[in-house]
């Protein structure tokens, strides 16, 4: 075996320009896949046959009816649920596919699925490959020796989201969220030479497989990259191969090395080796600067290659348990996410998944915590190029089982989930724990373990909500309130706040000034329709809750949640997300875009100064008008007049807050305009303006693209919007709306829609690009052409 050498080691690039989002969906399959060979993978995606089994008949692929059958892609979902899911299905379902496989002499072929939910079974030509149990993580089969040569294969897979006590997290007629079935995640063949990269999941190596990038230094002058490849020989001869690892800024090499190594046949062998880079570009939420990491092997018997996207950047926590990236100080405002979307549940397009990522940063958020579950390849791909610092977590919430096979399934779930996304930059700690569960304390202690052990270093986190043995504890503050234990002294993340505490009307410090309004009117679940006022509850709540957090030691801290989502065990939406589940805002995330420093801003997900007012300034509104800014001033002004101009300064109400919301008196509604004006260091900075609407005359309709250019497959809401004679909206809500769109499109569920504050959402499936969409409510007409 010879040394390691490093070839050159460039000086720093130029600024970073961001991955453009039109870019996402083609550059998903090759960087994303984190570990997957690209040497040769073949998507399995298109034209599967699917039989869902409605009835209790137990049955085989074979033992359906020919005409049973119908052709989908992937992604897909098992069942179509509509928007408010009464009696969520559970049950199995079959798909099958045929295609083509040609091995050259010495290849190996890999069949790798991305996730099926939640126990799968799969066979090729007939032969039984295994039994997945999880319905969140990537499994693979070595099937070189099953493939007929040039001929047609057939793959079959058995799947079934049906309650089980050895996957968990509990029944769904317990569980607050729906595990939607089907195989909503892609599949690929992967065809490797005989001496190759390892696949991360096949290989199954504690610590390794694959290519696992981590950073024993990275700081302004210098980093360290350090590269750590399981190569496999099986060829049935020793070979010698090169392998090479070659880093790249935005298309420029900055750092290369290379080894070349002896294999025995058969043999296994990580290659571990350091890249040195000199002044890096680091990656953070600020700067999410991104490399692009290729390692190759090259020689006799070889040619593979992954590209693996990596930030280079270092984590730690000082003497106060605070957070420090890259040397510097930092405080998280964060949220929760549940991955679900409307009807197609978890079946979402990777300009979908990106989607959602940009949101959640457009409206001020830095965090977020993946609940309960190993959320997308595409979003933790998104979270990477956006900024998004993240806590994957293992499927878990208030359930034990005592069964020992339960604690192995838990167990393998936490290592897998680490061996597919610890080449993340996004990564900020690791769930291994059961969410709000009483778990023995030998098993803490095995998954705290299990982190470190598939994580060597000081760069892996363990985070759990019992303060024992996890690196850092995780408590929602509906736990904090009246507990009279002190603190662990360890970091702290507030996991989840402003709903329950709320919901159960046992923490709100304005609550006696709430006394006449009933408890549900009180809730921070508030539905976008449900109108102003109950947004604007919703939104006080938020903005206490987040002041209080800062009473605590907390790095970060989660509101629960980003959108609304179906819940499993009741017929009606979870209501507290800053988002509807159509992925409209709500107030209150106007106010958490209002916490973000006016220093930060990006073309991509806006930031800067801002001003929002929240009202609609309406007969109905309230005279009292509440302002968001991120500004040192704000003035607001009706009908051309000041009413006032006031510091958004903190106060008795907000006394931590450093943006807190400002409230002005108007004395009365007054049909018209108003407008906020912000101001720092005595000069404009923002503006918002809000008109009485009149009668609506019209519907506008679009596409809610995000600025990501919806591609074939695509998942994305049309928008239709009632506006006056001036164009603003009329939030009116409950009105009916009929979406007619032509073969370029296909409107998933229903084409009818109620509007929520003066919006009708549905969610359309891209067929071809440019197609035409229609909507009508009563006289009111709107359409969309092709661009």
């Amino acid at each position: 075996m010879k040394p390691f050498r490093t070839l050159h080691s460039a000086p720093r690039g130029l600024a970073r320009t961001a991955l453009a989002p039109a870019l996402f969906s083609t550059l998903f399959s090759t960087l994303a896949l984190a570990g997957a060979a690209q040497a040769a993978t073949a998507s399995l995606n298109e034209a599967w046959q699917f039989h869902r089994v409605d009835g209790k008949q137990a049955i085989t692929a074979d033992k359906v009816p020919a005409g049973a059958w119908s052709t989908v892609d992937l992604p897909h979902a098992a069942h179509i649920e509509p928007r408010v899911p009464t009696a969520p299905w559970q049950g199995t379902v079959f798909y099958r596919k045929t295609f083509d496989a040609a091995l050259k002499p010495g290849e190996r072929a890999i069949l790798r699925f991305e996730a099926v939910m939640n126990v799968a079974d799969v066979w090729l030509n007939g032969k039984h490959l295994g039994q997945h149990l999880g319905g969140y993580l990537p499994f693979a089969f070595d099937v070189t020796g099953l493939l007929k040569a040039g001929g047609k294969n057939e793959v079959v897979v058995r799947a079934n989201n049906k309650d089980n006590a050895i996957t968990g997290p509990k029944p769904l007629k317990d569980l607050d969220y729906i595990q939607h079935g089907g195989m909503y995640r892609g599949v690929s063949l992967i065809t490797k030479p005989a001496v190759h990269i390892t696949d991360e999941m096949l290989a199954a190596t504690p610590a390794g497989g694959g290519v696992f990038v981590t950073f024993p230094q990275a700081g302004k002058e210098k980093a360290t990259v350090q590269v750590k490849t399981e190569v496999a020989n099986t060829a049935k001869v020793a070979r010698t191969v090169t392998v090479r690892n070659t880093l790249a800024w935005q298309g420029r090499e900055v750092a290369r090395a290379e080894q070349q190594v002896t294999l025995k046949a058969g043999e296994r062998r990580h290659v571990t080796m350091p890249l040195d880079v000199a002044q890096p570009q680091l990656w953070s939420p600020q700067a999410p600067n991104l490399h692009v990491l290729d390692t190759a092997v090259v020689g006799e018997g070889a040619g593979d290659s992954v590209q693996t996207r990596i930030g280079i950047r270092r984590l730690s926590f000082d003497n106060q348990h605070k957070l420090v990236l890259n040397g510097e100080p930092l405080q998280l405002r964060g949220v929760n996410r549940h991955q679900e979307y409307p009807h197609v549940g978890y079946a979402l397009s990777p300009q979908a998944e990106y989607r959602d990522a940009l949101l959640v940063k457009k409206y001020g958020f830095d965090y977020i915590r993946l609940s309960h579950y190993p959320q997308s390849p595409a979003f933790m791909a998104a979270a990477d190029e956006l900024g998004l610092l993240v806590i994957p977590g293992v499927p878990g919430w208030q359930y034990f089982n005592k069964d020992p096979a339960f604690s192995r399934q838990v167990i393998k779930t936490c290592e897998d989930m680490i061996r597919r996304n610890r080449n993340h930059a996004s990564v900020l700690a690791w769930e291994c724990s059961l969410n709000e569960t009483d778990m023995p304390d030998a098993f803490v202690d095995t998954l705290h373990k299990t982190v470190h052990t598939e994580y060597p270093g000081d760069q892996a986190f363990s985070v759990g909500w019992l303060p024992r043995s996890y690196d850092i504890y995780m408590q929602a503050r509906q736990h904090r309130i009246g507990d009279k234990h002190p603190l662990p002294k360890k970091p702290l993340i507030v996991s989840e706040y402003g709903d329950w505490e709320y919901y159960a009307m046992n923490a709100g410090f304005n609550q006696g000034a709430w006394s006449d309004l009933k408890p549900a009117d009180r809730s921070s679940r508030q539905l976008l329709s449900q109108g102003e006022k109950h947004l604007l509850q919703q939104a006080a709540n938020v903005a206490e809750a987040h002041d209080d957090n800062f009473t605590t030691p907390a790095f970060a801290d989660g509101y629960w949640v980003m959108f609304d989502y179906a819940r499993g065990y009741a017929p009606d939406l979870e209501a507290s997300g800053v988002m509807s589940i159509d992925r409209l805002p709500k107030f209150a995330a106007e106010f958490f875009r209002s916490q973000r420093s006016p220093e930060q801003a990006n073309a991509q997900w806006g930031g800067g100064p801002m001003v929002f007012i929240a009202s609609y300034w309406t007969p109905e509104s309230s005279p009292r008008v509440r302002v968001f800014t991120n500004a040192e001033e704000v003035e607001l002004r009706l009908n051309g007049k000041v009413v006032a101009r006031k510091k958004a300064a903190p106060s008795s109400t907000h006394p931590r807050l450093k943006h807190p919301p400002v409230e002005f008196d108007t004395g009365g509604f007054q049909p018209g305009e108003l407008v906020a004006v912000a101001y720092t260091g005595g000069k404009v900075v923002a503006e918002h303006k809000v008109r009485t609407p009149g009668d609506a005359v019209k519907l506008d309709l679009a596409l809610d693209d995000m600025g990501v250019p919806p591609a074939v497959g695509d998942l994305v809401f049309a928008r239709a919007r009632l506006v006056d004679a001036n164009g603003t909206t009329v939030p009116r809500s409950g009105e009916a709306v009929t979406f007619t769109a032509d073969p370029g499109y296909e409107v998933i569920h229903s084409p009818q829609a109620s509007t929520e504050a003066g919006i009708a959402s549905v969610l359309v499936k891209v067929r071809q690009p440019n197609g035409t969409l229609g909507a009508a409510a009563g006289k009111l007409q709107g359409s969309l052409a092709p661009k």
